[in-house]
């Protein structure tokens, strides 16, 4: 095993991983504590101001921080078609942190589905193995098919999550917010590479980074929301962690002009991954509503049964 190799295994793989595991249990304890607030509506940001009281969601937060620090040693280390996938793990971390915090049994269907989505969208993302930029993201007219199409997709989540309840509510909410997740992952990227060809000043001349600072906050303060309306923290989290990394994919094939491997296996690949991937989130949505139902029933039985002793 060459030197370079043994450091991608031995550095980027672990730091990957735990990264990842950052990255769930920083949502089980965020999820965690947003149920200890008022609700709030969907994007308002009275909801941070009563989470920032949270010393257990401040925690959470400073696990993010850890994540993400995590997340630049493995891709110093390791290239990203091999990092991506091993991140993709958080979310069955989410799901093993927050049983483990409610101090329930981890339910086997719940680790089945967070299973398949961690296998179909790695297979995805190893399959594609998006190359070789050719182009600035800031080049005017060739960004606005694809913005407006992103801007019309979370528009659009948003009217969904405020016309439906239940999961179809807390499904909209966590797709927009891996739509917001991915555009600012993606455009990250773009200010990234004008701080390496022109220094720190270099990304304020540019309308990027002012982007980012406004996808970036709503798509946190978003992803809240989503915490807090759903039951589970593993449908959400799927939904959260598949939407992020496809968005950034199309950010960089149609904006930065990445290539994209389209072979015929390949694309066989990719429809067998997509199988998988809907099939996962559709076994976490169902068996999230299964759950739901049984943790409101033994609520209302609890709360109905010292009427019941009185009677009796």
């Amino acid at each position: 095993m060459s030197h370079s190799t043994s450091t991608m295994f031995f550095v980027a793989v672990p730091a990957a991983v735990a990264g990842a595991a950052s990255f769930g249990l920083a949502s089980a304890v965020q999820q965690r504590a947003t149920k200890e607030v008022p609700t709030t509506g969907t994007l308002d940001p009275r909801l941070i101001l009563e989470l920032i009281r949270r010393p257990g969601w401040v925690l959470g937060v400073a696990t993010v921080v850890v994540g993400l620090s995590l997340q630049l040693v493995a891709l110093a280390f390791g290239p990203l078609v091999l990092v991506q996938p091993l991140l993709v793990t958080g979310v069955l971390f989410g799901a093993l942190f927050s049983a483990l915090l409610a101090r329930h049994r981890v339910d086997r269907l719940v680790v089945l589905g967070s299973l398949g989505c961690v296998a179909g969208l790695s297979a995805l993302l190893l399959l594609a193995r998006p190359t070789g930029a050719t182009r600035r993201a800031d080049e005017g007219w060739a960004l606005l098919p694809l913005a407006l199409a992103l801007a019309v997709l979370v528009l659009g989540c948003l009217a969904v999550a405020a016309r439906f309840s239940g999961a179809v509510h807390v499904a909209a909410l966590a797709a927009a917010t891996g739509v917001l997740y991915g555009i600012t992952a993606g455009l990250m990227k773009v200010v990234t590479g004008q701080f390496r060809a022109g220094g720190l000043v270099e990304p304020f001349g540019h309308p990027v980074l002012y982007v980012v600072c406004a996808v970036g906050p709503m798509g946190f303060l978003l992803s809240q929301n989503t915490f807090q309306q759903g039951t589970l923290i593993a449908p959400a989290l799927a939904i959260i962690t598949i939407v992020d990394p496809l968005v950034g994919m199309a950010i960089g094939v149609s904006w930065l002009g990445e290539q994209v491997n389209s072979s015929p296996a390949v694309l066989a690949g990719q429809v067998i991954s997509a199988v998988v991937l809907v099939g996962s989130v559709t076994l976490l949505a169902h068996r999230g509503t299964q759950l739901r139902r049984e943790i409101e029933q033994a609520a209302r039985r609890e709360d109905g049964s010292p009427h019941r002793t009185a009677q009796g």
